[in-house]
């Protein structure tokens, strides 16, 4: 009798688990149902319905004409495409490592048990709080040619002025200052993070050890950073091909295109001469872009860590 009885007993304990996991996993799912709904209609949909017109003529104010794939046609026949796309990759491969580099930078310096430092991570997190139009806004004025400060400056040590936003040499690389001042704040506070996840045992076997401060760097902060660091970079990197605001600000793409990176043409071509199909052709592209340059992020380092 005994032994019937616990198989019984073990059989209703199983029974019970899994009710009890069911019920956890249906919990699970109601408390993620908000964000998936969400993640349905403002993300997964829009980019459904934006693949749907790009497979159409349509200017905003009639109806869609189906164009078949003739809007991706004209994408790859067009030079002013492949222009931009040419300046964005130009940004992204300047913007991401000085990002990288300045944000790792200042958070090594703020972790550093040194006076005044919790101040100093305030002032450089400031422009991050900042609309990203008055910052382009400011900086417009800073770069002015006749009346900036920066001109002012130079001229103290003897510089001539300088055309900043007006040169097709250094616009693109004012706008990429302007957008590593403005991001570097928010990355150097992850940075903090991962930093303050690093067991302190390894700084102290490598003084014992009698490691000097780049053997530290690079063996030690920097591995140890990996994940950290991917995040960043993926992240830099998605934001650097959709850059848009302080250049429609600063510059609107120019002078003679020198700043007129994809997103800008997008716009252009969806809201000045209302191409709404052939722009949500070159967004979806940029869309495909962007994918694949992710993917072979994480493939790199993955292979490093």
């Amino acid at each position: 009798m005994a032994m019937t009885e616990l198989p019984l007993e073990q059989t209703r304990t199983r029974s019970a688990r899994r009710r009890l996991g069911r019920d956890e996993r249906i919990t699970g799912y109601g408390f993620l149902l908000p964000d998936l709904i969400g993640l349905l209609v403002f993300v997964v949909g829009p980019i459904g319905y934006a693949f749907y017109i790009s497979l159409h003529d349509w200017n905003a104010l009639g109806s869609p004409h189906w164009a078949a794939l003739g809007n991706y046609q004209r994408l790859i026949n067009d030079p002013q495409f492949w222009s931009s796309m040419k300046i964005t990759a130009t940004y992204t491969l300047w913007y991401v490592p000085i990002l990288y580099v300045a944000s790792l930078g200042l958070a090594l310096m703020v972790s550093q048990k040194l006076p005044y430092m919790g101040v100093f991570r305030t002032i450089y997190f400031v422009p991050v709080v900042l609309s990203l139009v008055v910052s382009a806004l400011m900086w417009k004025y800073i770069f002015d040619e006749r009346a900036g400060l920066l001109n002012y400056l130079i001229g103290l040590v003897g510089i001539a002025p300088q055309p900043w936003l007006g040169s097709v040499d250094l616009a693109l690389p004012a706008i990429i200052a302007v957008s590593v001042w403005i991001n570097m704040g928010y990355y150097m506070t992850i940075f903090v993070a991962g930093l303050q996840d690093i067991p302190r045992e390894f700084y102290e076997a490598s003084r014992i050890d009698g490691a000097n401060g780049w053997q530290t760097l690079t063996r030690i902060t920097l591995p140890l950073l990996m994940p950290t660091s991917l995040f960043i970079v993926v992240i830099s990197l998605i934001g650097s091909f959709q850059v848009f605001d302080q250049i429609w600000v600063m510059t609107k793409g120019g002078p003679a295109y020198a700043t007129q990176v994809t997103v800008t043409y997008i716009y252009q071509q969806a809201f000045q001469y209302l191409n709404l199909g052939y722009a949500s052709a070159i967004a979806f592209a940029l869309f495909i872009v962007i994918l694949g340059v992710s993917l072979v992020q994480f493939r790199l380092f993955r292979d490093q860590s």
